[in-house]
């Protein structure tokens, strides 16, 4: 699996005022103030990721009980990176929602959030590529709170690219799903659907995430064979399941059956998690039992079987984050004046990912685009035999942080 170079390139650099309007070319970026991130103390970044996991499981709960039958892979931590940036714009009870949904820790959030984007920023190395891209759109006529810009540039490396969405919102739309699609190696293609932005639409937050890595232990090609899978909806199918009997992280607790696959470096690992009753419903699996289960995971010998999974998923989130307690942002009592003064509501929330397991490794992106209305142990000698013959959860994270760049249910794995 070959890796993509990352490159970054800064076009232009600027200290915005209070609430002035930046002129610069269209659809050039525009940084704010980078000094403030090197008067941020030190903190840590392990709540935050914490949260991020508690608000993808309550997501993916909220998603799976609308839909049970169907494969879902979410990024809690593009979700999160999106809204997050909503959050520093909002006021009042709308923010005070904004955080419940998120989880968020109480306490000014700019420590807690620059730690976290550099702890993401320091992931990789050989065989393993994480990209991370954060993203201020705005309309060239709106005026954005310096404020604010510094703020998403500390927590979330974000700068600001000026459109002219009032004039031409489908040419916006375009130049968006562009920038999207490049940070995420091609897979997340027209993120913003036709006529999702509007004359209307003043500012879209983007928070886009690819990750190609390689397992530390391969599976073998030879090893793959069809397996029985007994899907969501309670059918019997022949899924493609690889085969292999090594040494890894195993944990038997809390109602969930968790195997551990490192990928090359350690850094990086996918848990995949079969719940221990047979049924195929919704998974009830809640932050703390997950920080139980990974805590628990200890050296074992186990022969693992594990379906090959090829999984796309695509929602407007409104409905769900308004089931959550999020829906005053989507609402006219939303103040995103933190934002700036003409910032009304949200109009959108776009969230898209992929996530390929197979032989060699994963490979897997996600975008979230939120669109804002403008006014106007030793191993045990014994192995252990873990089959992932129904619907089960896997989790790409950070072993470090805990942070879940990934979240998938597979319900079928032979449908995408």
């Amino acid at each position: 699996m070959g890796l993509p170079r990352t490159i970054t390139a800064l076009t232009c650099v600027a200290a915005l005022s209070a609430t002035a309007a930046c002129t610069a070319a269209e659809g050039a970026e525009i940084h704010s103030a980078r000094g403030t991130a090197a008067r941020v103390p030190a903190a840590d970044p392990r709540p935050y990721a914490r949260a991020d996991a508690a608000f993808g499981l309550d997501l993916l709960g909220a998603w799976c009980r609308r839909d049970p039958k169907a494969n879902i892979v979410l990024s809690p931590s593009s979700l999160a990176g999106g809204l997050g940036m909503v959050h520093l714009g909002a006021r009042g009870d709308t923010a005070k929602a904004i955080a419940r949904t998120l989880h968020l820790p109480s306490g000014d959030p700019l420590p807690g959030l620059h730690a976290r984007t550099g702890a993401l920023r320091a992931v990789g190395g050989k065989d393993v590529a994480l990209r991370v891209t954060d993203q201020v759109w705005a309309d060239k006529r709106v005026k954005t709170n310096g404020d604010y810009l510094d703020r998403v540039a500390t927590a979330y490396d974000a700068g600001l690219k000026q459109l002219d969405i009032a004039g031409d919102p489908d040419a916006a739309r375009r130049a968006v799903n562009d920038a999207v699609k490049k940070d995420t190696g091609g897979h997340i293609a027209d993120l913003l659907p036709v006529n999702s932005v509007s004359r209307g639409t003043g500012w879209i937050l983007t928070d886009a995430v690819y990750l190609k890595a390689r397992w530390a232990q391969e599976f073998t090609r030879s090893g793959t064979a069809p397996s029985r899978f007994t899907t969501a909806a309670g059918a019997t199918v022949q899924a493609p399941a690889m085969r292999r009997d090594a040494t890894y992280g195993y944990a038997r607790t809390g109602g969930w059956t968790a195997v551990d696959l490192p990928y090359t470096g350690g850094r990086l690992s996918m848990t995949a998690l079969l719940p221990d009753a047979s049924g195929t419903g919704c998974p009830s699996l809640s932050a703390g039992t997950l920080d139980r289960v990974t805590t628990a995971l200890k050296p074992a010998m186990v022969g693992l079987t594990l379906p090959k999974a090829d999984l796309k998923s695509r929602t407007e989130a409104k409905p769900l984050l308004t089931a959550l307690g999020m829906g005053i942002a989507f609402s006219d009592k939303a103040d995103l004046t933190g934002m700036s003064p003409q910032a009304l509501q949200l109009q959108f929330v776009r969230h898209a990912a992929t996530l390929r397991v197979d032989e060699k490794g994963t490979e897997a992106a996600a975008a979230t685009a939120a669109g804002v209305a403008v006014l106007g142990a030793a191993p045990p000698r014994d192995k252990i035999e873990v089959a992932f013959d129904r619907p089960y959860l896997l989790i790409v994270r950070d072993t470090r942080t805990g942070e879940p760049l990934f979240l998938a249910r597979v319900a079928d794995p032979t449908r995408s």
